[in-house]
């Protein structure tokens, strides 16, 4: 999953929403509401949270919130790639860091190489604020490791006014009045699963007959894409450089508060999303202090004030009430949404990944990128 919410993010939101209105409606939004759960027990030692994930993951209110209120400092430090991460985390043999911020691909091989402990849920008393939608998950089936914060779910946006057809889901994007015309991320597992939706298919299929037929379809939608690229999508949708996009959840939002009347399309075929996760590695110097930060973001309005900053999907279920009208609908899911709606795109074999990334090239090769 892509992590792009930077300052860009921050200004467009105090731009947005404070224009025209003295800047009052983020801050009536956004206050505290009154927290049902006990607060964590100050931790009289203080001591330090080295937090390890990528940067701006947090607001600074919520960080500064944490350390007046129990008295530990947050050492936060930042990594670039999932496997950045692990590699550092291997070689400290679990330690160094007490949480870390990771996508659920690479939790999986965390938890299997024993780099996480379980987590002691008698010290998070709000546990039972996550959405259930985002637990049990492959990467940790029984919730015993990790709590999810964020996630990305994989959108269409698009320009109605530049448009000629209904977009309902990914078949759409094969129609001829998109040439040259789409952008999408360059993230193949992702871009790839458009077409084994399409089909009828899993994201996560092995059945390399399944990927080869899903090639051919793909190949054939090379003539509508006018950009592959991870960073900034947004800003070619909302320039008009493109009609239409399939963007990580940060860059709909950002498109969104920019230029609000973009549509935002949940496939029919089916949602395909992502999560990052919380976790305690297994040999963490304070694991105290990472479960109290923890059952500190899981209170409502601080869960809500996290999810409005990092423009990812909120994934606690208490604070979805508490997500301003401005982010609403593309940071908490509709209520009709099941569990059988939505897949995450996990890990598979060794051969059908290798064969997906050969399909990959072949169709960046035919969109001439």
């Amino acid at each position: 999953m892509k992590k792009t919410l930077s300052l860009i993010l921050v200004l467009t939101l105090c731009l947005t929403l404070f224009a025209g209105c003295g800047g009052s409606g983020k801050a009536e939004s956004t206050a505290p509401a009154e927290d049902t759960q006990s607060a964590p027990a100050p931790d009289p030692s203080g001591g330090t949270l080295n937090i390890y994930t990528w940067a701006e993951m947090f607001d600074q209110d919520v960080l500064d919130g944490f350390e007046a209120e129990t008295g530990i400092k947050i050492n936060y430090t930042n990594f670039d790639y999932d496997e950045t991460m692990l590699e550092k985390l291997e070689a400290a043999k679990g330690g160094d860091y007490d949480l870390v911020i990771a996508d659920d691909y690479i939790i999986e091989t965390v938890i299997a190489e024993g780099l996480a402990q379980k987590l002691d849920k008698s010290k998070i008393p709000n546990f039972g604020n996550i959405n259930p939608v985002y637990q049990g998950q492959f990467y940790d089936p029984t919730d015993e490791y990790t709590v999810p914060y964020g996630a990305g779910v994989q959108t269409i946006a698009y320009d109605p006014a530049a448009v000629s057809v209904p977009v309902t889901g990914y078949a759409d994007l094969w129609d001829e009045s998109f040439r040259d015309s789409i952008a999408i991320t360059a993230n193949f597992r992702v871009m790839l699963g458009m077409a084994l939706k399409v089909l009828g298919y899993s994201y996560n299929t092995n059945d390399l007959a399944q990927i080869d037929e899903a090639a051919e379809l793909f190949y054939k939608l090379a003539d509508n894409i006018r950009l592959i690229k991870d960073d900034n999508v947004q800003d070619d949708l909302i320039s008009g450089e493109v009609s239409a996009a399939v963007m990580y959840t940060s860059q709909v939002t950002m498109a969104k508060l920019n230029k609000p009347e973009l549509e935002v399309v949940y496939p029919k075929e089916g949602i395909g999303f992502g999560i990052m996760g919380m976790f305690v590695p297994s040999q963490a110097p304070n694991a105290d202090a990472a479960h109290l930060f923890i059952d500190y973001i899981l209170r409502p309005e601080i869960s809500a004030k996290s999810f409005e900053y990092l423009g990812y999907y909120c994934t606690t279920k208490a604070a979805d009430d508490l997500i301003s009208e401005e982010f609403k609908d593309f940071l908490v899911l509709p209520a009709e949404f099941k569990a059988e709606d939505m897949e995450m795109i996990g890990n598979i074999s060794p051969e059908a990944a290798a064969r997906e990334e050969e399909i990959w090239i072949e169709f960046r090769n035919r969109c001439g990128q």
